[in-house]
């Protein structure tokens, strides 16, 4: 069958067909088919949002018509969703003004709702979020953008989208400059809590508040403080985040790994070592993330939160830093991770089955030398709804595109 909707099925030693170019590979009995299509490109972006509709029919996405620069103030992409019972059709949702490349402008869908998606956008100067039903097509506007939302879908966090632009490129959205560019740790902005309904937001973190908290060594003089990754707990008792910044002499910023209630308080330093990178939660209690610790250097760790229980994850065959989740409907047995490019420019999602040490490759994608930096092009693995499929972004042929992936057969689901 020449469908795209058909897997293209072939082994570790064979190339993938023409359709996904000549430069990736499927592991052994892996399906993989191409979901969007140039000339544009698509990509979905960071790997801790929900992707997937609740019934694992629609897969949102972002459309551009450019790489490899850094978004200006008047691009703007496309924000649509995929229908894997039609043809993997694509349908436009809207637009947006206020995206990256790392993280796209957070499209997702509302927890606790059916048809529901969210994306942030700029208007008039402010950012704001839209809320979208795609059945009824009814849109709100919230005066304020979103990072993460709560799981019943009631709460958004978000950081300074405006100094996140000037501190981490690829992270932030161009348009709007930061009032406090030249203030070190500003008391007025810091991390804002959303009310979904009524669009109230209340600021519950200030830069000014993580940076009296001591650090060990003291930080840099002149040391510029900023937040990024926020996500909820499972429960939305509370939620995790990091603390970085940049001084004088530092030649890269360093990090802190805090967790909070919801409404800000009880913060805790959950890693205070410099190096916590992604993470996800496993439980209310627990989080698995990739940082630094004594006993076996960088590696995956899981951590009890508000204590200093600590244990390794995968030693030997997750070695390398990655975008870790769990495969749903698998008692948080399986992994999905992804590693960055080899030295062959390949990149490798793969599985790790926790209890048994088993690492399954899912395929080897290949990533040019251009896409690097701001603009690289991570694969960002993420999981349908019921734990059978995986999505990942790929630029191997001809600019970034969506790729889905069977992996029900491997985890059982």
């Amino acid at each position: 069958m020449t469908c795209r909707r058909h897997f293209i099925q072939t082994s570790v030693s064979a190339l993938f067909a023409s359709r996904l170019g000549l430069s990736a590979q499927a592991a052994d009995g892996i399906k993989v088919r191409q979901i969007t299509q140039g000339p544009k490109h698509h990509w979905f972006a960071y790997y801790d949002k929900d992707q997937f509709s609740p019934d694992n029919r629609y897969v949102l996405g972002n459309e551009v018509d450019f790489e490899h620069r850094s978004p200006t103030a008047g691009d703007k992409i496309k924000v649509g969703m995929v229908d894997l019972q039609d043809g993997d059709k694509w349908i436009e949702l809207g637009e947006s003004h206020a995206w990256n490349w790392q993280q796209g402008c957070m499209l997702q869908w509302v927890p606790g709702t059916e048809s529901t998606v969210m994306w942030n956008d700029r208007v008039e100067g402010q950012f704001v979020c839209h809320l979208l039903d795609v059945k009824t097509q009814k849109k709100r506007t919230l005066p304020h953008p979103v990072y993460n939302l709560s799981p019943d879908g009631k709460w958004g966090i978000a950081p300074d989208f405006r100094r996140l632009n000037d501190t981490r490129p690829g992270y932030g959205y161009a348009g709007v400059p930061d009032p406090n560019k030249d203030e070190l740790a500003p008391e007025d902005a810091g991390i804002w809590k959303i009310n979904l309904e009524t669009g109230e937001q209340k600021l519950i973190i200030t830069f000014a508040q993580a940076a009296a908290i001591p650090y060990e060594g003291g930080f840099s003089p002149n040391a510029k403080h900023w937040f990024n990754h926020l996500l909820f707990s499972p429960d939305g008792s509370r939620f995790i985040f990091l603390h970085r910044w940049k001084g004088d002499g530092d030649k890269t910023f360093n990090t802190r790994l805090f967790t909070a209630k919801a409404d800000g308080s009880d913060l805790y330093i959950l890693d205070p070592l410099g190096k916590t990178s992604h993470f996800v939660w496993r439980d209310p209690q627990h989080v698995f993330a990739w940082a630094f610790h004594p006993s076996h250097g960088d590696r995956f760790y899981l951590y009890k939160d508000k204590t200093r229980e600590v244990e390794v994850v995968g030693k030997d065959k997750m070695p390398r830093n990655g975008h870790n989740t769990y495969v749903p409907h698998t008692q948080n047995e399986w992994v999905l991770n992804d590693c960055y490019p080899d030295k062959e420019r390949m990149q490798t999602p793969y599985l790790y089955h926790i209890p048994t040490d088993r690492r399954v490759d899912l395929g080897h994608f290949y990533s040019p030398a251009f896409y690097t930096g701001e603009w690289r092009c991570d694969t960002h693995p993420r999981s349908s709804r019921d734990g059978r499929l995986v999505c990942i972004d790929s630029p191997h042929n001809k600019g970034r595109q969506m790729y889905l992936i069977e992996i029900h057969d491997i985890v059982g689901t």
